[in-house]
């Protein structure tokens, strides 16, 4: 029986070292301090203000990352810089413009992505008049990593808003491009009576020629925006979007631009899928239920996010709502191919109702199926003003998250932005988020060399490593789980048996 014991004993020390082992090997760290993406982050003179944010990854070579990013001011633009040794130093590319479009240059909304053979493409939107209202939408390639662009060729015409680009893992040269396809413009809105839908178009010749526009918002929802797109394992095409309801404050413009209360009434986040690459659409509620945090510009509102994990086919949706008072960051996940979403849970590991704001999250999911939620965070101000950014992770399935990391090294002023003499200053429609096995690469809007006169914005990154992979910590902690328990119940029966032999 002693032997028995010491068997025992054994099972449930080496349990608990593996259990304990397996959390150790979920340890991450930042690779090093977080430094800009932009050089004129470091010139108090250039007082361009980067934002939204969009980063891919050559999948040929994981090095090689790209940054395209908005330009607000003092004049709309666009860039795109680019990487090389896996985020560390970053250089910026010339972007080449349009024959025959409005001069002064004015480009708008880029996007990236790379397709499967090592491709760089990039969306943008060419302005026109003294409104800046979107006249075509572009895409240019690059087969040197980013180093060069090619001339843009042309996808649609005016009115495109929000227009978001996506490559098709699976078959080169397929691209679908999303956006808002407006019917009319107003100051500052979209104009009441008018039929504005997502619409999505394909390409199949890595964008030479693209298909006509089809309608991928229900026709019942009349106020859509902000549409993000993903793939799913089967190639199934994921649309996320939002459906503001009856919001008039920010979808035509009732707010005239300026802060306040936001709207009090309630927004859905839908996803529409198609299993015939684009051409027909069905959809489902994510959440009816949307409590919105805050007013926006309906030509550059906030975008939720989705993403897939190819492996489990699992679907995930987030973004931020305000239902237990202030604003938190929110995952909803779907194991049924988007069918159905499970109630959603709270990422941040704030207080409930502790009167900060964490907001504007990114998602992405690495190939061993870990969860990266990236976000902006006032936890550490009282005062609700003051940001950072921050990462937390899912090894469950979106069940539960990592305690938070901290990715920018310095807090930086959410009232710095386009808007801010209105009071309703812009950090950006986006954040940027690749995920690996072992590394995440996050960017950011940083506001630290700026202020609310010169609204200075520029791309703060960071490069986390992942000491062990989820694949192999789960199971690890399960093996671990299991050895300790046998060896508690073995030494919970030995203690019984003892004293009934002693009485």
């Amino acid at each position: 029986m002693v032997g028995v014991l010491g068997s025992a004993l054994v099972a449930l020390g080496s349990g608990a070292f593996l259990v304990a082992s397996s959390l150790e090997a979920g340890d991450v760290r930042i690779q090093s301090a977080n430094r800009p993406v932009n050089p004129g982050a470091e010139d108090p003179m250039d007082i361009r203000a980067h934002n939204s944010p969009a980063v891919a990854v050559n999948p040929r070579q994981p090095a090689n990352l790209a940054v395209a990013a908005r330009i607000d001011t003092p004049s709309f633009s666009c860039a795109l810089h680019v990487s090389f040794d896996g985020g560390s130093e970053w250089s910026p590319t010339e972007l080449p413009f349009p024959a025959g479009e409005e001069l002064p240059a004015r480009c708008f909304a880029p996007d990236v992505a790379f397709g499967p053979r090592g491709v760089l493409y990039l969306s943008f939107v060419t302005l026109k008049g003294a409104g800046n209202v979107p006249n075509a939408v572009w895409i240019s390639s690059s087969t040197d990593g980013g180093r060069t662009l090619s001339q843009p060729v042309q996808v649609a015409g005016p009115l495109a808003f929000q227009v978001r680009l996506l490559a098709d893992q699976r078959t080169p040269e397929r691209l679908y491009m999303s956006w808002v396809q407006a019917a009319g413009v107003g100051n500052l809105l979209l104009p009441s009576g008018q039929d504005h839908p997502v619409v999505v178009s394909r390409s199949d010749d890595g964008g030479a020629v693209w298909s006509p526009p089809i309608r991928a918002s229900s026709a019942s929802r009349q106020r859509v925006i902000a549409p993000s797109t993903a793939l799913g394992r089967e190639g199934e095409l994921y649309l996320l979007y939002l459906d503001v309801g009856e919001d008039s404050l920010d979808y035509h413009g009732a707010h005239e631009g300026r802060g306040g209360e936001p709207y009090p009434g309630r927004w859905s986040l839908v996803l529409a899928r198609s299993v015939d690459e684009g051409r027909t659409w069905d959809e489902s509620v994510v959440e009816g239920q949307i409590v919105p945090a805050g007013r926006f510009i309906v030509f550059f509102p906030p975008f939720p996010s989705l993403a897939v994990d190819q492996q489990s086919g699992r679907v995930y949706a987030a973004f931020h709502d305000a239902r237990l008072g202030d604003p938190d960051v929110w995952v909803w996940t779907s194991t049924d191919g988007g069918s159905r979403f499970g109630p959603p849970r709270r990422v941040n590991d704030t207080a409930e109702g502790d009167g900060t704001s964490q907001y504007l999250p990114k998602l992405s999911v690495a190939p061993d199926g870990r969860l990266d939620v990236l976000y902006y965070d006032r936890r550490s101000d009282p005062q609700n003003v003051m940001n950072e950014a921050s990462l937390q992770s899912s090894d469950d399935g979106g069940h539960s998250f990592s305690p938070r990391l901290r990715l920018s090294d310095r807090l930086f002023d959410s009232r710095v932005g386009f808007g801010s003499e209105r009071d309703l200053p812009d950090l950006g429609s986006r954040l940027g988020l690749v995920s690996s096995r072992q590394r995440a690469v996050a960017v950011w809007t940083d506001t630290r060399a700026g202020t609310q006169e010169s609204n200075k914005q520029d791309l703060g990154r960071a490069v986390v490593v992942f000491s062990a992979p989820a694949a192999l910590r789960s199971p690890l902690r399960l093996g671990g789980g299991v050895m300790a328990a046998i060896g508690l119940l073995v030494v919970a029966w030995w203690t019984v048996a003892t004293t009934r032999r002693r009485t």
